[in-house]
């Protein structure tokens, strides 16, 4: 939708006047005689602005800019002014006027006020569109936060099988948010409504290891006093996420097998066996293929487990994420510890993103706590931004990332991120699209 200017002055050969004015340059307007005609254009969803004339007989122009303020308090309007009008004037922009001008007035001056309010409000209505978004985000979404391209694929892939009851397979680097994802899949899935049985297989007592997963029954082993489900019967009609799966030891891996292609367990002492209503997912550290060939892996069971894999990217993978994601942490830091939440700035932001993050979104939220807690990020031990082939790459890489935490900080508003920057607007414009960077990508 074009966005259009209201154009209100009570003298008709003003009132003309200003509509060539407008069109000349290719400003769609509308053109009135009197405030009340002007406001029953006005909604809260409007895409225009609004010029108008002080003086007028009846209801004036101070009038109808406190009726239009009353709708939306966002909403610019443009005042023009008579020479002893100015402190009027003046007054109404300490009310919420967005300028004025004063007769007489050079065409420019008036389309260039206009251009800039203009851009004010289709910012405005785009930040609202985006957290009306934000608000309707889904599990998924809100949990997996990012817009950067390799987090939007990884939302479409648990989106495609959640519904499903495929066994998956979830890779990635250490505190990427495995977890998370297996959560996030567990939450749209069909099953939500029952357990979610986090197994860290890394931790389990050797000896202990089939106990735990399948259960046994009394007398099964010295201190087997009575019959103890294992976490796979827990887990009925829910999901069981087996984090860092390679942990287990080979002959644990052929009864696990088992237990997937079959479906059943037999606990430890029985001869039972019991059916399971369960859907499996599998996160890894290492790379499985490496393992087989090492013999500490067996081959049949990674064939069973990747049916499907997701990848779930390093945070060196989605760099433009950096800020909002640190927003985000800190916010829940916050809540968890009952603190009010700080300001954080857009040099805070950008120094998080320009550095390496080695234990990925794990590490980053661990720094929102400390940052929260009152302490500097500089004492975290993250180390230097990671190394570009050249010096060139290096100031591009750390340039994007300051324009990125700017415009993070400034909830995507780009007037007050030029500014903070030291950027004029053009400016600006230049870099955002030598770097790929859309303002509509940065999460409010």
């Amino acid at each position: 939708m074009k966005q259009t200017v209201l154009f209100v002055d009570d003298e008709e050969e003003l009132r003309n006047a200003g509509l060539q004015t407008l069109m000349l340059h290719d400003l769609p307007a509308e053109a009135f005689a009197s405030a009340e005609d002007a406001l029953a254009r006005i909604t809260r969803g409007f895409q225009g602005i609004l010029v108008t004339d002080i003086r007028m007989p009846g209801r004036d122009g101070s009038w109808l800019m406190q009726q239009v303020l009353e709708i939306d308090p966002e909403f610019p309007v443009i005042l023009v002014t008579g020479h002893g009008d100015v402190d009027l004037a003046v007054q109404s922009m300490r009310e919420g006027a967005y300028d004025f001008i004063e007769k007489p007035f050079a065409p420019t001056r008036l389309i260039s006020t206009i251009h800039h309010a203009l851009e004010k409000r289709r910012l405005t209505i785009e930040n609202r569109s985006l957290k009306r978004e934000v608000g309707c985000r889904d599990k998924v979404e809100s949990r997996l936060i990012g817009r950067s391209d390799a987090m939007v694929a990884l939302r479409k892939n648990i989106r495609a099988i959640a519904r499903t009851d495929a066994d998956v397979l979830i890779t990635g680097p250490t505190g990427a948010g495995k977890d998370l994802t297996a959560r996030a899949l567990h939450d749209m899935s069909d099953r939500a409504a029952h357990p979610f049985v986090h197994i860290n297989c890394a931790a389990l007592p050797v000896d202990l290891v089939e106990a735990e997963l399948f259960g046994h029954e009394a007398g099964a082993f010295a201190g087997a006093l009575r019959t103890r489900f294992g976490k796979f019967e827990y887990a009925r009609q829910g999901s069981v996420f087996l984090d860092e799966i390679d942990s287990l030891p080979v002959s644990v891996q052929a009864k696990l097998l088992h237990a997937i292609q079959a479906r059943e367990i037999t606990r430890l002492g029985s001869n039972d066996p019991v059916a399971l209503d369960i859907r499996i997912m599998a996160a890894v550290k290492t790379d499985l293929a490496e393992a087989v060939a090492a013999g500490t892996f067996r081959a049949d069971l990674l064939y069973r487990l990747n049916v499907v894999t997701i990848n779930v990217p390093a945070l060196e993978e989605r760099r433009d994420d950096i800020p909002s994601l640190f927003l985000n942490l800190a916010a829940q830091a916050a809540a968890r510890y009952s603190r009010s939440m700080p300001d954080i700035g857009a040099d805070v932001l950008a120094r998080m993103a320009t550095r390496s993050w080695p234990g990925n979104v794990r590490e980053l939220r661990n720094a929102a706590e400390r940052f929260v807690l009152g302490l500097d990020p500089v004492d975290i031990p993250a180390g230097a931004m990671d190394q570009a082939t050249t010096l060139a790459d290096a100031v591009a890489a750390h340039e994007k990332s300051l324009i990125v935490a700017a415009l993070t900080a400034q909830d995507g508003r780009l007037k007050p991120t030029y500014e903070s920057l030291g950027l004029s607007r053009k400016a600006l414009y230049e870099k955002m699209q030598k770097y790929g960077i859309n303002k509509q990508d940065v999460e409010p």
